[in-house]
């Protein structure tokens, strides 16, 4: 146990450790509940905003990660004790409040509800993450009808009690995510109010955004907890940033505004070369459904706030290669593979990470045929095992170990090491992806594991794993089939159809490869567990050994 914390630890940054352990020694320190709110800024007003990504069932039903609760006569529990720790944290984060269903009427009771029965710094509503999501969603509340002008004095002390309390627990321990999410929330507080503390939470904020903006967001647009989820949450925050900051002055200067601005556009870029025909996200890395806005719904966004445009479908095929991120993208009109062959990222804040390296998602005529197992929770189970582990995705473990160290619900100690990744043009309308891990070298003879995905035209994807290196081992490579699909074997092809029968592809192992077929779980959303078929493909023996096989599109 002390080799696999030591291998967490080595990874993190110092100033981590340092902050964690100030933050046990001292605790958290916000300032006197008392205190008087600072005055309102004048001129300050915010343009169309996105919406909640989900609708509650009515008032005082709540629905969060696919499960309801009511409460009767808006009476919140805000404990919640036997319920799981994110539902909790959607709970304090007032989401909802921006949901059609919840009045004036019923905004106030849930507010003033809140501030009574949260004492200041005890429970889930004052960890610094949900603190930081209710300032902005009071903020953006507070500025539009009817509440704009006309905020009663106690809410108005609640958020800056709220503000001071965030700016002294800043999440520097965690960062990532996490660290954004403070610098915004500061920023909305310092634009709501304005006086001497105002103006420090704004410029405490914004220098979070631009410190961020260049260590969060890569070359090739992408995020890089490597998430897609991640990727378009963030890529929201910034844009909610830079709404304000564009209907009010003196909130971010002019050379900010458009180096924030120019990283949103290519962060846009990034998530339309991402996303599936079905208008979704990949489920690489903690990402999963309807948690974050729809890459639709942040492109109409991004058009409104920076005027980023979409691009026109490419004609033929088309490759794109984002390799600081680590995804490879291949088009041929409505049918795409994205292979996922990414550093651990970050080093120090990997809580997101999936043993997923050389995993890849498939799509035939707009239709996921091939796919990623997403995220089911955040809690030490079964479901959070799987979801991680090696066998969840669709590459190839050796002798059942997996190729990162996956432990707890965010950690990560030995980590997989891509490999010489690339993707290039191959013939008439052809492509290859090439790329490695060495993420098993741990194990005796240190294998290596070298994957080459073939387009070749019309609709034929062909896969080939290779594990080189010394001794006799076992190897397995799993593919992960949609719900919505079976396979059955007809001689010796098995054919991959949909319920009513009718076939899609055909997958063809090679000659010499044992085949089988299991159940899975997949889970495209939070709190959704689906089950799924799985291909096995194994083989055994002395390195190195192949595995092939070939998904075979029906036309």
């Amino acid at each position: 146990m002390l080799g696999l914390y030591a291998r967490c630890v080595f990874h993190m940054r110092p100033s981590q450790a340092a902050w964690f352990l100030w933050r046990r020694g001292l605790g958290l320190q916000g300032g006197a509940p008392g205190a008087a709110a600072p005055s309102l800024r004048r001129r300050v007003s915010i343009g169309p905003r996105l919406g909640p990504p989900t609708l509650q069932p009515a008032p005082w039903s709540l629905r969060f990660l696919n499960a309801t609760r009511a409460f009767p006569a808006g009476a919140i529990d805000w404990v919640c004790s036997d319920a799981p720790k994110l539902w909790r944290y959607n709970l304090h984060y007032h989401d909802f409040l921006h949901d059609p269903a919840y009045g004036a009427d019923e905004q106030a009771r849930v507010i003033d509800g809140w501030i009574a029965w949260n004492p200041v710094g005890r429970g889930d509503g004052w960890e610094p993450y949900t603190v930081s999501l209710r300032i902005v969603n009071w903020v953006k509340l507070f500025l539009q009808p009817p509440w704009r002008g006309e905020v009663p004095d106690a809410w108005l002390g609640s958020l800056a009690q709220q503000a001071r309390w965030l700016e002294r627990s800043v999440e520097r321990h965690i960062l990532a995510n996490h660290y954004l999410k403070n610098g915004k929330a500061l920023f909305f507080a310092g634009a709501y109010f304005e006086g001497p503390e105002a103006e420090r939470w704004l410029r405490e904020g914004a220098r979070i955004l631009a410190e961020e903006v260049d260590e969060q967001l890569l070359a090739d647009g992408g995020h890089y907890e490597r998430s897609p989820m991640y990727h378009s949450i963030v890529t929201e925050d910034y844009l909610d940033v830079l709404n304000p900051a564009a209907e009010s002055e003196g909130l971010l200067d002019d050379a900010l505004w458009a180096k924030l601005a120019g990283r949103a556009r290519k962060a846009l870029e990034f998530l339309d070369t991402v996303c599936f025909p079905d208008g979704q996200i990949p489920l690489f890395n903690d990402a999963a459904f309807r948690i974050a806005p729809t890459p639709g719904d942040l492109f109409g966004y991004g058009e409104r706030v920076v005027g980023f445009a979409q691009r026109s479908p490419a004609v033929g095929v088309a490759l794109t290669s984002l390799g600081k991120t680590g995804y490879y993208v291949v088009r041929d009109g409505a049918d795409m593979l994205v292979v996922d062959c990414g550093r651990i990222g970050p080093d120090y804040q990997p809580g997101h990470a999936h043993c997923d390296t050389l995993s890849y998602e498939l799509a035939l005529d707009g239709r996921r045929v091939v796919v990623d197992s997403g995220v089911q929770d955040y809690e030490d189970s079964p479901t959070r095992r799987y979801a991680r582990s090696t066998r969840a995705h669709n590459t190839v473990s050796v002798d059942g170990a997996e190729q990162s160290e996956v432990w707890g619900v965010f950690r990560v100690g030995r980590r997989a090491r891509p490999l010489g990744a690339r993707l290039a043009a191959v013939g008439a309308g052809g492509a290859r992806f090439e790329g490695g891990h060495d993420g098993f070298r741990y194990l005796p003879g240190r294998p290596v594991h070298w994957r080459t995905i073939d387009y070749q035209t019309p609709g034929i994807w062909a896969v080939e794993d290779r594990i080189e290196g010394r001794g006799r081992h076992r190897i397995e490579s799993y593919v992960h089939l949609h719900p919505d699909l079976k396979v059955e074997r007809v001689g010796a092809e098995w054919g991959i159809t949909t319920a009513d029968g009718t076939r899609v592809a055909v997958f063809e192992p090679a000659a010499d490869t044992g085949v089988r077929v299991e159940s899975g779980w997949y889970f495209p959303e939070f709190g959704r567990v689906l089950e799924n078929p799985l291909i096995v493909l194994s083989a055994e023996g002395t390195l190195p050994l192949t595995i092939a096989y070939r998904i075979r599109k029906v036309h």
